[in-house]
């Protein structure tokens, strides 16, 4: 038979409500008075209903992180990132897949608030980037992550300078002569929703170079769209001599069919990615891309939901991630 907040009060000689107050860190208790419910409660063995507690402090102590692709070792190494942040506080993580799916997206956050999370932290497509900034509230506040919104109480940003890291990718390449850069670009939306499309664009131009819209293919972030999206660029546009990529692993998928095609490497064709995940340094050849402290966005993404958690009313700013361009052997 589990034992009851009444066992303590009985065992310790307090009422039901100073076991209560002890509990859940609530108002002026002597000291000694205190000692004597902690040492009944590790006598007793007993565990404080979660249920019981966020009735009275309104918190659960959770949080859900919502993530397109946990396989993705970008995403594994921000959940990383968070989860060594939120132990710290002792806030447990819900953990949820999407496959990139706005409905199943849509549907984890739903079922997570209504399981009455403390918040979340989403890695959103951007079908979904209005509506999750509409049901953000300073009760139970969101964090997206890669995504620039304006905040507002309940809503905060970490997001990573996406547009530079892909106008370094395009200034390099230039730099090394190439003048037709195709892009595979791996995030369901409109083109110019996409901000390393952007950065791609602005690149190009800048550098006098005209943004052909066909050179550009949208798929989804994985090797396999890398194969596929690389083999139809080449094989339709054999003018191009650079490729970059949305993410790493669609670069090493590019690189396989380079390989395929029977393509040099970075002679025929060079390969950019972006990320800087940690196997794109073991690939042949090691790849150039933009690297980007997937880590740190998690302990912010995390810092930032706490803070908000902690003063619901507060407005803060989007925190930004920088990046660096990767040179190895790839390009």
């Amino acid at each position: 038979m589990p034992v009851t907040m009444r066992d303590v009060a009985r065992e310790s000689g307090v009422s039901i409500k100073t076991v209560s107050r002890v509990v859940n860190q609530q108002g002026e208790i002597r000291d000694e008075t205190r000692k004597r419910v902690l040492t009944a409660i590790d006598k007793l063995g007993y565990r404080p209903s979660k249920v019981a507690r966020a009735l009275v402090t309104r918190r659960t102590d959770t949080i859900g992180l919502i993530f397109g692709d946990i396989a993705n070792p970008y995403l594994a190494e921000i959940a990383r990132g968070v989860l060594d942040s939120t132990v710290k506080e002792k806030i447990e993580v819900f953990l949820c897949h999407t496959g990139g799916d706005p409905e199943s997206e849509r549907r984890a956050l739903t079922s997570l608030l209504d399981h009455n999370i403390d918040g979340a932290i989403v890695f959103p497509v951007i079908a979904n980037s209005e509506w999750i900034q509409e049901i953000a509230k300073p009760e139970h506040p969101i964090v997206l992550m890669n995504f620039s919104v304006p905040s507002h109480p309940g809503l905060g940003s970490v997001v990573t300078d996406m547009r530079k890291g892909a106008k370094l990718a395009v200034d390099y390449l230039v730099e090394k002569g190439h003048r037709y850069i195709g892009m595979l670009a791996g995030e369901v939306g409109p083109k110019n929703m996409i901000q390393r499309v952007v950065g791609y664009r602005n690149g190009l131009e800048q550098h006098g170079i005209g943004y052909r819209d066909e050179l550009v293919l949208i798929g989804n972030p994985v090797i396999e769209f890398g194969v596929s999206g690389a083999e139809r660029l080449l094989s339709q546009y054999p003018e191009i001599t650079a490729l970059f990529c949305y993410n790493d692993l669609i670069a090493m998928g590019a690189i396989q069919t380079c390989k395929k095609l029977g393509m040099r490497i970075p002679d025929d064709c060079a390969i950019v990615g972006f990320d800087d995940n940690r196997f794109s340094s073991l690939v042949h050849p090691s790849l150039t891309t933009i690297n980007v402290d997937k880590y740190r966005i998690g302990q912010y993404a995390a810092k930032c939901l706490l803070a908000m958690l902690k003063k619901p009313d507060e407005i803060l700013e989007p925190i930004p991630i920088d990046v660096e361009l990767i040179i190895r052997e790839s390009a």
